[in-house]
């Protein structure tokens, strides 16, 4: 305990048990204060603690909470104004052989603070248990007396004084939307259009010359890597490393302060909340990656920062051995959600992000933690139940990660209506598709219709699949072509962290070579892999930096790369290779946003609806016949789809009809050209080549015209795109 704290003298009147958290507001005779409220079940008492700027002890004054309204503590501090910082201190028991962890020797982070002030050091101060006890089979039940005060940021009232009667959202729908992956610090950390200062921000993202990139692109939504308050784990910061991605989340009200230019005393709500209008007003949607399935508390040997103090048996799913944690996530804990105040305490931090703090949906990491119920994954959980009813939630998107790392936690295909979800199976046969690796092509077929195997269900459409090639987690696109195998080195752990089921293709040589031949390969299978996406049917996800060619030098789990392997490297523009791959980008997502036939609202299916014999979705062989159920059986290295935009189910806002042009795409995965007679009426007579991925230059299309039946020469992996006249 620190010895130089002292008791507050303020009086402290009982305030009220809702809402949870400090909520600066006036008292009952006028005078203006904050009401602190924390759930803290089976706690035999509660500290509020305020922090001075100076004074002994840190400047700690500790207020006793006196008040207890179903196991929240309570009480209405006057005086107390915004930007003061705070923590709590909670007492009971200690018996981790029961799954009791109290330690009041621990400054403990409020679960709902909106702002946090300081880093989160890892000493063993911070930890509830003797981290350095001589059996380590038992250190976890030997209680550390030692103040951590000093080594843990304290959360920051925030004034909530904002009013967002002037943003409009895009609202885009998901059929329209083009999705764009990105880390806040390291999208603007090089940007040479940014003002230094702001570099790594939430400013600096909002600022014009970042903006300019995305509008450019035709992206309709960013979705941010963690910007929930998180900490460092303790053995990167024992190898001088950094977590990067932030999938350690501490704080689920709070932006994180690293992300801050303008201050952390509350004034990095105010910054993130202009980053959002900036980006709304420029059409773009904001959606937040949330990982509500595991803390930076990890299991029985990790830190005591928050949740863990404040009631360990409430919030974490623990084993038959209470002192153990079930851990569903790889990261030491799982959260468990199917208890009322866990559950409370995630959908509160998802209302206050969409409500106060303007965002437009969610990505759930290991979404399938959060649908576990008492053990096995549950498309009827609480979790997902409650999503569904709720007013605000359901609203908005919601993106799963649909997979955890426990028993049973694959579960692709099986989120209700109202998810979409990342498809790594598009995303394994896509790459295994363009290296010439995949046994048949009914998988490609499945993926590029928009994957009605798995979602055709239910009411479910093609864009509940979020299609990718590449994502935060694994190789850039660029190392997808440069690289068989991971290098991982950089990371200090050997080599043995990240995945080795890569299904990349080098090329021909390992990594960065001076041979323009492989390099000018390498360029066109990015073309190849991007134009595949864009054209796919379901919503597509691009990730930062792979429009520009952007490398990690091999590393495909640079979590905790803070530095060039991990930022966007904005000076590959001016290179015109990688120019012309943004430009193409940049075409294709236009191409997508003027072509209703490229934005499927339903799936195809495949019959002919007139009298000609023309279908909506057709496949090709090279030799400009229909595909036959034998073709689908069989390896192959070329496929044609043919997408009608004559028969388009659905209509407009005005109840008008669909009615778009028709498209064929021709996707040449071999090493070696390959005749392809384009089929004649009833599905055109004449073709236009819009997208040659066998060009360099990529600022226009190439406006090449065909006769039916004419036999078109496909050079060596190559992907075209013709229009049908």
């Amino acid at each position: 305990m620190p010895r130089a704290a002292a008791r507050c003298s303020r009086p402290v009147w009982p305030g009220a048990p809702v809402p949870l958290g400090a909520r600066f507001r006036a008292g009952p005779d006028g005078r203006s204060g904050t009401n602190f409220a924390l759930w803290a079940g089976g706690a035999e008492g509660v500290e509020l603690c305020l922090f001075d700027d100076e004074g002994e002890g840190g400047g700690e004054r500790r207020v006793r909470l006196t008040e207890l309204t179903h196991e929240i503590w309570h009480g209405f501090v006057p005086g107390v104004m915004p930007g003061r910082r705070y923590g709590y201190r909670v007492h009971g028991r200690w018996d981790p052989w029961t799954g009791a962890r109290w330690n009041p020797a621990k400054l403990l982070l409020d679960p709902y603070a909106r702002a946090v002030d300081g880093e989160f050091l890892l000493p063993g101060e911070v930890y509830g248990h003797v981290r350095d006890w001589p059996d380590q089979r038992v250190a976890d039940t030997v209680r550390d007396e030692r103040d951590s005060a000093p080594y843990v940021p304290k959360g920051v009232v925030v004034h909530d004084d904002d009013d967002w009667a002037d943003d409009r959202r895009p609202k885009t729908p998901w059929a329209d939307s083009v999705i764009y992956e990105l880390h806040v610090r390291g999208f603007t950390r090089l940007h040479p259009g940014v003002p230094r200062e702001l570099r790594g921000t939430f400013a600096g993202l909002a600022h014009p010359a970042a903006v300019e990139h995305l509008v450019r692109l035709g992206v309709t939504a960013v979705e941010l890597l963690p910007v929930h308050q998180f900490a460092h784990e303790d053995h990167l910061l024992r190898r001088g490393l950094r977590n990067h991605w932030g999938y350690n989340s501490v704080g689920y009200f709070a932006p994180h302060a690293g992300y801050a230019a303008t201050g952390t005393r509350g004034e990095q709500v105010g910054e993130f909340k202009r980053m959002v209008r900036a980006l709304h007003a420029a059409g773009i949607e904001v959606i937040l990656d949330v990982v509500y399935n595991h803390t930076a508390e990890a299991g029985e040997l990790g830190p005591t920062l928050s949740l863990k103090g404040i009631d360990n048996r409430g919030y974490y799913r623990l084993q038959s051995d209470p002192r153990r944690y079930a851990d569903y996530t790889g990261c030491g804990n799982t959260l468990h959600v199917v208890q009322p105040q866990v559950l409370r305490l995630i959908t509160d931090s998802l209302r206050y992000w969409v409500t106060e703090m303007g965002v437009d949906g969610f990505r759930f990491d290991l979404a399938a933690a959060l649908a576990r119920s008492m053990h096995d994954v549950d498309m009827l959980s609480p979790f997902l139940a409650v999503i569904a009813q709720d007013p605000v939630l359901r609203r908005v998107k919601l993106i799963a990660e649909p997979w955890d790392i426990g028993s049973g936690g694959y579960r692709v295909g099986a989120f209700p209506p109202l998810w979409t979800e990342w498809n790594d199976r598009y995303r394994d046969a896509v790459r295994d598709f363009w290296r010439h690796a995949l046994p048949d092509v009914r998988e490609m077929g499945y993926r590029l219709s928009g994957s009605s195997d798995l979602y055709a269900w239910g009411g479910r459409r093609p864009y509940a699949s979020v299609n990718f090639v590449t994502a935060h987690d694994g190789f850039t696109l660029r190392d997808l072509v440069s690289y068989a195998h991971k290098h991982n080195e950089a990371n200090g752990e050997g080599n043995r962290d990240g995945t080795d089921d890569n299904r990349s293709w080098n090329c021909g040589t390992e990594g960065e070579t001076d041979d323009e031949r492989i390099r000018a390969l390498r360029r066109r299978q990015l073309r190849n892999l991007l134009t595949t996406l864009l054209l796919s049917a379901g919503v597509p996800m691009l990730v930062a930096g792979d429009e520009l060619g952007r490398s990690q030098r091999g590393n495909n789990n640079a979590y905790c790369q803070d530095n060039e392997i991990g930022w966007v490297d904005w000076s590959l523009l001016d290179d015109p290779g990688w120019r012309a791959l943004c430009d193409l980008t940049a075409r294709l997502i236009r191409l997508r946003h003027a072509h209703p036939v490229l934005r499927r609202r339903a799936f195809f299916s495949g019959r002919a609806h007139a009298e000609d014999g023309l279908r909506d979705l057709a496949w090709f062989t090279p030799r400009g016949t229909e595909m036959t159920e034998r073709d689908w059986y069989a390896p192959a290295a070329t496929l044609g789809m043919y997408l009608s935009g004559r028969d388009i189910p659905g209509r407009n806002r005005r109840g008008e009809r669909v009615v778009d042009d028709s498209f064929l795409a021709v996707l040449h995965a071999g090493d070696r050209p390959v005749g392809f007679a384009l089929p004649g009426p009833p599905w055109a007579r004449h073709y236009e080549v819009l997208v040659d991925t066998d060009r360099e230059d990529q600022s226009a299309a190439p406006r090449e015209k065909h006769q039916a039946g004419a036999v078109v020469t496909v050079p060596p992996r190559t992907a075209l795109l013709l229009k049908a006249l």
